[in-house]
């Protein structure tokens, strides 16, 4: 895919082409950029390039994006360059077709490395520039760490606190020492904004940055005034976003069906870094993003592509609507269940029925009557959304496995809100909860790392199996209860589940359910069709 020139072609080809002069847009995006974007991975390629190419297809930008990678420069090197930054998106339609587009609003790419002069004098350029309003990243939650699992700072980190801003070693290092180039350039205002998928998001990015700028104060390398820069949100901002969008893996069957359509160029490369990366990059149709509307020096005008800009209340509504009722603990559900009933794909767990019926119930009898609603979404059509287009979706390849990575950290935000707000609640009762416990009875179940065959069965990987596995370890399908022994330093957790189980009266209940699941084999299904059909 070294250039546009056959238009011909790709036409044939199905393929949606650029409807604007690139060469023209690389032009005035060199000169004034407004726009930088770190983390070069498949979420920004398949959701937010494609909405600047929306915009600069209706003519209501004449600028693109300048993508930086500062984790994995493979990725620059070995799929950007060599295909002049143009990308396939292919849009996986839950009606089993499928929508190929050629991605060039990307008009820049570049490595973020000192180490690498050209670029970083590149990359210094674009910060001092007054016309740059904002810089966005998807550089994972992990990416905004400054410490260890101890607390303690990470090696890079400390280098870079000792040593300043020049040649900086560390991801937030090097961010920080390009802020600062703008900082003495002009103090001109910028809006830094993460579009990772995690929580007050732009809280996580403020506290990492503001920690070097504090340091260096400290250590006499930077003058006071970049402190104070930083934390004036009228010179340096940090929205709060929500992102939702599922781009797996490069897929085998969307690579065959682009080989079919004489795409030739289809082969991943997986970087030294495992990056797994191709030339086209494929994610389902349904995408969200919304943001904090604080951005002191202007904005690109994504609203032109359906993006939300609101206020932070809000914001962390959506979060919460997402993440504690209409996705997550429908997504977890359906992951625990799928590991015990030998699933390996979570659109095929849709056409069970008993699971289809479980995860309906925890979210439209459940999680609905104590749903924080944002307003500028409505939960009942994002849940009808989730339920019968997004997870039913035969071309996405999620799988419940994948899925159940890490539910131990999960369970708290994904259904302990919900039982607290049953607590909270003097219209409801906590006792009329079901399904939930229904799931964290499951959870248990699974624990035991046999499926529902009475054949073994790997376990996700999960920061606390080692310590959680030994309470269930001595249970064999087909013993008989009491399992209060066993269950409880497991039930009783507030770490897991953000409150005690047995104190607001679902640990019994959960405990009934997990006697009902190990039966005899086949007694996870036979326990689900009692409750939930």
């Amino acid at each position: 895919m070294k250039a546009l020139n056959d238009i011909d072609v790709w036409e044939k080809a199905g393929f949606k082409l650029p409807r604007f002069n690139l060469e023209q847009v690389k032009e005035n995006t060199k000169a004034n950029p407004n726009w930088i974007h770190f983390g070069a991975g498949n979420i920004f390629r398949a959701f937010i390039a494609n909405v600047q190419q929306s915009i600069l297809n209706e003519g209501k930008s004449d600028r693109g994006i300048i993508v930086a990678e500062g984790f994995d420069y493979e990725i620059i090197d070995e799929m950007y360059r060599p295909h002049d930054n143009l990308g396939a998106l292919v849009t996986l339609k839950a009606d089993g077709h499928i929508e190929k587009t050629v991605i060039a609003s990307i008009v820049e790419s570049l490595i973020v490395d000192p180490k690498n002069e050209e670029n970083w004098k590149r990359l210094k350029e674009i910060f001092i520039n007054p016309s740059l309003q904002m810089v966005s990243f998807t550089i994972t939650e992990k990416g905004y760490s400054l410490q260890d699992a101890r607390g303690e700072y990470l090696s890079d980190v400390v280098e870079d606190f000792n040593n300043g801003p020049q040649n900086p070693v560390s991801y937030i290092g090097k961010l920080a020492a390009l802020v600062y180039e703008r900082y003495i350039n002009g103090k001109n205002p910028l809006a830094l904004v993460s579009m990772d998928n995690c929580s007050h998001n732009g809280t996580k990015l403020y506290q990492a940055v503001s920690v070097f700028a504090e340091k260096w104060v400290e250590k006499g390398y930077v003058d006071e005034g970049f402190d104070i820069y930083i934390n004036d949100s009228k010179c340096v901002s940090f929205p709060w976003t929500m992102i939702d969008k599922i781009t797996p893996r490069p897929d085998p069957s969307v690579r065959e069906m682009l080989k079919k359509d004489g795409f030739e160029d289809v082969e991943d490369v997986i970087t030294s870094k495992n990056t797994y990366i191709a030339p086209f990059v494929n994610a389902e149709e349904s995408e969200y993003l919304i943001i904090e509307d604080l951005f002191p020096n202007g904005r690109p005008n994504l609203e032109e592509a359906g993006i939300i800009f609101t206020d932070r209340e809000t914001v962390d509504k959506v979060e919460k609507m997402k993440v504690c009722t209409c996705l997550n603990p429908l997504h977890t559900a359906l992951a625990i269940y799928g590991c015990l009933l030998g699933y390996t794909l979570i659109s095929k767990e849709m056409e069970d029925h008993e699971l289809k019926n479980l995860v309906e119930k925890i979210g439209y009898v459940e999680g609905l009557p104590v749903v924080v609603n944002p307003k500028i979404i409505d939960p009942k059509k994002f849940i009808d959304e989730v339920l019968k287009v997004r997870i039913p979706n035969p071309f996405m390849p999620d799988t419940p496995q994948r899925i159940a990575t890490d539910t131990s950290q999960k369970l708290g935000i994904r259904f302990g809100e919900t039982i607290k707000a049953y607590i909270s609640r003097k219209d409801l009762n906590i006792m009329d909860l079901k399904f939930i416990p229904l799931v964290l009875a499951g959870w248990c179940r699974y624990l035991m790392g046999i499926d529902d065959d009475g054949n073994k069965m790997k376990l996700s990987s999960d920061p606390l199996l080692e310590e959680l596995t030994p309470y269930v370890a001595s249970i064999s399908l087909g013993d008989k209860g009491p399992f209060h022994e066993q269950l409880k330093p497991i039930l009783s957790n507030v770490k897991i589940f953000g409150i005690d189980l047995y104190e607001v009266g679902l640990g019994e209940v959960i405990e009934n359910y997990f006697e009902e699941l190990i039966a005899s084999k086949g007694a996870v299904r036979a326990t689900l069709k009692k409750y939930v059909d």
